[in-house]
């Protein structure tokens, strides 16, 4: 039967594939674009119990080095993530594709995602060209999504530095975005200054579970603020469990992360399923694999479960 609510799922419509081979894009994060269809979508739900996916585009998302043309992919992708769920209610939803840095224009587009077509929320990098979450150069689009009470799924991007040479982004440089933003979050105190945003980190938060205590006194040296304090806010963010549900991660992650915000993930079609499948067996929790999302979702309560 299928039960589990996939937050973590990505879509690589043709048009959006097209368009990051032609800017030179060929293996994001270390990782070779993947074939992916909505009919291969499903298929794979039902092979792996998904009863519903909130899609989203992976980095680079939209903003290949043009503002204009980032305004025209975001909107491409919304429309197209749009009309899936749409069609296929109780399957879909989506994460809305903004602009930053352009952040005049990302507001414009969270806006219409989330008014006009019905987004599940938003994904933001962690960084967008260098700037991480938590810059208050980004503060008009929080407030913005303060507003809405929006969902903000943070998805890594590449680090704002040179790879290194045989160990592809994806593999370690990923978990350390991710954590650079959550820290930059909390010491920026964006939590507390929008307390209505429900942000969701990736891949179970990077390194933030096993180096929480580690940030918070960092946290306290810098700002002077209380570290238990700083650590309710780490622990306040949505974690999911996309290729980080294993039998040494989950426990730390569960031990951690406030009751209620662990959310299953897949990572498909970057993770291949073999990948999923056995990151599934570990995962294999009620509330993890569908009641967290549901509650974080109210949309999602009553779907029917296939």
């Amino acid at each position: 039967m299928n039960h589990r609510v996939d937050v973590h799922q990505h879509m690589v419509p043709e048009p959006y594939a097209r368009r990051l081979r032609s800017h030179g894009v060929d293996a994001p994060g270390g990782r070779p674009l993947p074939a992916w269809s909505p009919a291969e979508a499903l298929e794979l739900m039902d092979r792996q119990g998904i009863a519903t996916a909130i899609l989203s585009l992976t980095t680079p998302g939209a903003y290949l080095g043009d503002g204009v043309d980032a305004a025209s992919v975001a909107r491409q992708a919304n429309e197209y993530g749009a009309g899936l769920a749409e069609a296929h209610r109780d399957r879909f939803g989506f994460f809305a594709t903004l602009t930053l840095p352009d952040v005049e224009a990302a507001i414009a587009e969270a806006e219409h995602a989330l008014g006009e077509l019905s987004a599940d929320g938003v994904t933001l990098l962690a960084n967008s060209r260098g700037v991480y979450l938590g810059d208050r150069a980004f503060d008009p689009l929080m407030r913005i999504l303060d507003e809405r009470a929006a969902v903000v799924f943070v998805h890594p991007a590449e680090l704002p530095g040179p790879a290194i040479e045989g160990i592809p982004p994806f593999a370690a440089d990923f978990l350390l975005d991710t954590t650079r933003a959550a820290f930059n979050l909390v010491k920026r105190d964006v939590p507390r200054r929008f307390p209505r945003i429900r942000f969701i980190l990736a891949h179970a938060g990077g390194f933030v579970p096993y180096a929480a205590h580690r940030l918070a006194i960092t946290v306290f040296n810098d700002t002077g603020r209380d570290p238990n304090q700083v650590l309710e806010d780490f622990g306040g963010f949505y974690f999911d469990t996309a290729l980080s549900a294993s039998p040494a991660a989950l426990p730390s992650l569960l031990a951690f992360a406030r009751p209620g915000h662990v959310l299953y993930g897949s990572d498909w079609p970057f993770a291949p399923e073999p990948a999923v499948a056995y990151f599934n067996t570990w995962a294999d929790d009620a509330a993890i694999d569908h009641g967290n999302a549901r509650e974080l979702f109210p949309r999602l309560k009553e779907a029917p479960r296939a």
